[in-house]
């Protein structure tokens, strides 16, 4: 059986967002996703022809001291052997965090995994391809992540959790340089809002510079 993934990068950094954050984690970027967000920052991952088999993503990852992998994209699970490697990271005894945008079933998904999906917004462009069921199966260790590019996208944030509520951790996260983590900020506190804020902790380190 054939059990290559399409591979835009692997490196090792400072894990940016959720609830790892600041931890060294090793990021496996498979190439490929059907979305176009207006916002996204990793457009250079839609396309590519870089095939890697998992024993070598394995190696990879090896050689860096931590327990940490972040399985990112693009859309990891646009790949159906992205199962392959979170089922063998987690059997190897990693920590492993999968990064998905929730318009593909995430039934299928190791339950060792922990998963963060990311609701589209509005502003995105691609609300009309979220899988609003995925959300009932989401764990009490993932964790649901909206992206906000204006009041519209809160607004219409706060509604989605009152429709579909969650096990889940909640994140709220500005868009680089659309809103202020300030304005955010004060929305949440305004409205008591029960999330965890968040801002992308590598790109205030390194601004846009890939593979941080």
């Amino acid at each position: 059986m054939n059990t290559d993934l399409n591979i835009t990068e692997i490196f090792y950094s400072l894990q940016g967002e959720a609830r790892e954050v600041g931890l060294p984690t090793v990021f496996v970027r498979l190439t490929g996703c059907p979305l176009r967000c207006t916002y996204c920052d990793t457009e250079y991952a839609f396309k590519g022809n870089n095939l890697v088999s998992i024993e070598a993503i394995m190696d990879d990852i090896k050689q860096y001291n931590t327990r940490y992998v972040c399985v990112t994209g693009g859309e990891p699970l646009a790949q159906i052997n992205c199962h392959i490697l979170l089922d063998t990271l987690i059997k190897q005894g990693y920590l492993v965090s999968l990064e998905t945008s929730g318009s593909i079933d995430i039934s299928e998904i190791n339950p060792g995994t922990s998963i963060v999906m990311d609701v589209k917004t509005p502003s995105s462009n691609e609300s009309g391809q979220n899988l609003y069921n995925n959300i009932e199966k989401l764990k009490a260790k993932d964790q649901l992540k909206f992206v906000i590019g204006s009041r519209q996208d809160y607004d219409w944030s706060v509604d989605i959790m009152k429709k579909y509520p969650t096990q889940a951790g909640v994140l709220f996260s500005p868009v680089f340089e659309q809103i202020t983590p300030t304005q955010l900020a004060d929305w949440i506190i305004n409205d008591q809002l029960n999330v965890r804020m968040q801002v992308q902790m590598h790109k205030l380190l390194w601004g846009d510079e890939k593979g941080k």
